[in-house]
């Protein structure tokens, strides 16, 4: 175990015998008959990650007092959707490797990956149309429609290298920081449909969930690919200009603006990443969009002040800094 696991797994412990119920229910509704499917299921078990998203249904539910014993569920709901986004987001990337094992559309096919994602999503709504409120399967039906549309925007926006920083977190946020607001909106507002008792959690959600995909983007591009555990490079290789190099991009020369555009659309490259670093410091970039990331993730921990001292809420303040310390 990593250094970084272990602080990973000493800051749920307020919700450790809750994060083994969410496993144990998300184990159960992946289960199938098939064995196909059976042997998927199960290569996807090895993509099981930090799981931040389930455990912050559980913090936030905890900490506020809200914690019953439908939280478990819904934070195996939230999980089985991020999976399901994982699935296709390989096929979309045309990536390799997650969490250092061949990603689904490379041990099957890109027709296998896109129906095991269907399936994740199947199982997911249908244990949320079981549980007693009806209010897990609005917000995350919702969320899921935003975070499609978020896919289909930063798709109609690659090689656009003029987008503005406004409109790159509108993008990145709803395809990423939607599932972190609506795990503690639900964490907080779950069973009952008070809308106003969740704002300020759910905002909490967004600007770590937005943070996360901003520290991402970075690794994307500057990580190692034996410490991030999956494939780098993937957003240069399919046009998406992420916020390091809209900055780069911005304050570049004519010039290196040429150069940048090439690495992205020159064709036969094999290593676009290699060729960008090549013809640009990406460092400047990296920084700055490091420096939001902590700008967001600050004003997160304020939003935490709403509620009362717990060691949930320690664990959810600790959360929010690892989002930035993470290299993984």
């Amino acid at each position: 175990m990593t250094p970084a696991d272990a602080r990973l797994l000493r800051l749920l412990g307020p919700v450790e015998a809750d994060m083994q119920r969410m496993r144990d229910i998300l184990v159960a509704q992946v289960a199938d008959a098939s064995a196909a499917v059976t042997d998927m299921t199960q290569h996807l078990g090895r993509f099981r990650g930090k799981q931040l998203r389930g455990a912050l249904v559980l913090l936030t539910g905890r900490a506020s007092g809200r914690l019953t014993e439908e939280h478990a569920a819904v934070a195996a709901i939230i999980e089985m959707i991020h999976l399901a986004t994982l699935v296709h987001d390989d096929v979309l990337d045309a990536a390799t490797v997650r969490r250092r094992v061949a990603c689904v559309h490379q041990r099957w096919d890109n027709q296998v990956a896109v129906l095991l994602g269907d399936f994740l999503y199947a199982r997911a709504f249908g244990l949320s149309t079981d549980l007693s409120s009806r209010l897990c399967s609005r917000v995350l039906s919702e969320t899921t429609r935003q975070l499609c549309a978020g896919e289909i925007d930063q798709s109609a926006q690659r090689y656009h290298f003029e987008l503005s920083q406004e409109h790159y977190e509108a993008i990145a946020g709803a395809k990423t920081a939607g599932l972190y607001a609506a795990a503690c909106d639900l964490g907080v507002r779950y069973p009952d449909d008070d809308e106003a008792s969740g704002a300020e959690l759910r905002a909490f959600g967004w600007d770590i969930g937005l943070a996360f995909q901003i520290v991402d983007d970075c690794l994307d591009l500057m990580g190692d690919p034996e410490v991030v555990g999956k494939s780098v490079g993937t957003d240069v290789a399919d046009g998406k200009v992420t916020l390091p190099v809209l900055f780069v991009h911005k304050n570049a020369d004519h010039t290196t603006r040429a150069r940048i555009r090439d690495a992205y659309t020159l064709p036969g490259l094999e290593d676009r990443l290699g060729r960008l670093n090549e013809v640009c410091d990406l460092e400047p970039g990296v920084e700055y969009a490091m420096a939001r990331a902590e700008e967001l993730v600050a004003r997160a921990m304020q939003r935490l002040t709403t509620l009362p001292p717990s060691p949930s809420r320690a664990a959810l303040e600790e959360l929010s800094g690892f989002v930035l310390q993470r290299r993984w």
